[in-house]
């Protein structure tokens, strides 16, 4: 009865077969805390990482810099989003955590306001990130600070990569040359 309901509702246009949110659907807070609309992006691949200072994967602040400097620009974006979700690798404010991103790492990729990556307070963001009935492909965890999450230009999440895979990855660089310039 439920499906029949269902179909006979789609038929109508008054449900959707996928109903979850979209990436460019999104509005997150810069670590300045501007807003930031996630359908600026629209078109373009982007890398969404979750990012703390003190945590041994830190250094991968380096590839990602590097990488955003070779291919960032109107086909790619990185966004970083610092979590303390992890042993409390991410203590800083805001003001601290774009102090050691700069003075480390010189990281002119958009970092946004530290947020919860896990838990019962989870960002939204995070939520479509994780959950297939959100995000209409693939259900995963954040696993530790530094995973990563390729979203395509069209906003569907793509590839879930995990945090020790370094961000020059033949994997990812794969990933962002594929289809550039056609």
């Amino acid at each position: 009865m439920k499906t029949t309901l269902f179909l006979i509702l789609l038929s109508l246009g008054v449900a959707t077969a996928q109903s979850q949110t979209s990436f460019y659907d999104f509005t997150v807070k810069t670590l300045e805390g501007e807003p930031f609309e996630l359908s600026s992006l629209r078109g373009k691949k982007v890398m969404v990482v979750n990012t703390a200072s003190k945590c041994g994967l830190t250094p991968q602040y380096e590839q990602l810099q590097a990488i955003y400097e070779q291919y960032g620009g109107d086909d790619f974006e990185i966004i970083g989003f610092p979590a303390n979700n992890f042993m409390n690798q991410e203590p800083g404010t805001a003001e601290e955590i774009a102090e050691f991103c700069q003075l480390n790492y010189g990281v002119t990729f958009p970092m946004m306001e530290k947020i919860s990556v896990k838990g019962d307070d989870q960002h939204p963001l995070y939520q479509w990130l994780t959950q297939k009935s959100k995000n209409g492909v693939t259900e995963s965890k954040v696993q530790w600070n530094f995973q990563k999450f390729l979203i395509g230009p069209d906003g569907r999440l793509e590839k879930v990569i995990p945090p020790k895979t370094k961000p020059d990855d033949s994997e990812i660089i794969d990933w962002i040359t594929s289809g550039a310039n056609e």
